[in-house]
């Protein structure tokens, strides 16, 4: 490896310290909201797939076991659902900041 490959590796590692923090600042910004149970359960998250927001519309409470264990599967659910939407949304960011990074290419590495 030469002094001009070396000077490519230093671009790349520097491209990708942007990319990372940009990655980082889009996690944060990126929020979702899923539901379950027809709307008695809401959850927003964000990327980070961090809890915002948990809703639980008043007619979803009961008085019995069976209605505390329904409520706690309708809870699942919409954090589940709201964790996948935001692996959905990252993965859309990551593809479209992929496509505009114009990394150079290095015998011997990129090739």
């Amino acid at each position: 490896m030469n002094f001009a490959d070396l000077g490519k590796m230093k671009e790349m590692m520097s491209q990708a310290k942007v990319m990372q923090e940009q990655m980082e600042r889009k996690l944060q910004e990126t929020v979702v909201e899923a539901e379950s149970g027809g709307g008695m359960v809401h959850v927003r998250m964000n990327g980070r797939k961090e809890i915002l927001r948990l809703q639980i519309e008043p007619t979803a409470m009961g008085a019995n076991a069976s209605d505390i264990e329904l409520l706690e599967d309708l809870i699942t659910a919409a954090v589940n659902e709201a964790g996948r939407r935001a692996d959905e949304a990252m993965k859309t960011s990551v593809s479209s900041m992929m496509g505009g990074l114009n990394l150079p290419r290095i015998p011997g590495l990129t090739e």
